[in-house]
C-alpha cells in the first residue's frame, strides 16, 4: 500500500459504527488510510503526537469524528496545515446538535470542514475530492462514481414514470 493519504480519528470506539462508513468509501476508491481512537480530552498529548507524525508521514487529509463536546476536529486543525473534515456524531443529550455546533463553530484561522451529523460517508467523499485536486487517477475514479450516482437516480426516475 502506498503512503497513507487519510487519517481517520474518533474520540471513542463507540463512534466506530459511524466512522466505519468512512473506511468503506475510502476502500471503494482504493485510498490508503489509518484509523485511530484518540480523544481531544482524555489523550491530548497522544492525539497531538499522532497528528504531527501522520503529517510527516504524508497524510494529506484528516477526518475526525466525535460526539458531545466534539473538539477532536478542532484539535487536529490546530496542529496541522492539512485539511480537516469534522464528523459530528449523534449524541444522546441533544441528538447530535451539541456535536455539530462543537465541530462547526471554529474560531477564525482554524477551519474545519464539517459534514452532517453522522455524515461519515460524505466526509470520505470530501476527502477524495480534496485528493483529486492533485491526483488525476482519483479524479477520474470520482467522475465515474458521480456518473454512477446519476444513472442510479435516472433509473429510479424511469421506474416511477409508468
Amino acid at each position: 500500500m502506498d503512503k497513507i493519504q487519510v487519517a481517520i480519528l474518533m474520540g471513542s470506539d463507540s463512534d466506530y459504527p459511524v466512522m466505519q462508513k468512512t473506511e468503506e468509501v475510502l476502500k471503494e476508491f482504493n485510498i490508503s488510510y489509518v484509523t485511530r481512537v484518540l480523544s481531544a480530552h482524555r489523550t491530548p498529548k497522544q492525539t497531538i503526537q499522532f497528528i504531527s507524525s501522520a503529517e510527516k508521514k504524508g497524510v494529506k487529509v484528516f477526518i475526525a469524528g466525535a460526539g458531545g463536546a466534539a473538539h477532536l476536529a478542532g484539535i487536529a486543525a490546530a496542529h496541522t496545515v492539512k485539511p480537516v473534515i469534522g464528523v459530528p456524531i449523534m449524541s444522546k443529550t441533544m441528538n447530535g446538535l451539541d456535536s455539530l455546533l462543537s465541530t462547526v463553530q471554529m474560531p477564525p484561522g482554524v477551519p474545519v470542514a464539517t459534514v452532517a451529523i453522522d455524515g461519515a460517508k460524505n466526509a470520505a467523499l470530501l476527502a477524495i475530492q480534496i485528493l483529486a485536486v492533485t491526483d488525476k487517477d482519483i479524479s477520474k475514479r470520482f467522475s465515474v462514481y458521480k456518473k454512477r450516482l446519476e444513472k442510479e437516480v435516472l433509473k429510479k426516475d424511469k421506474l416511477l414514470k409508468r
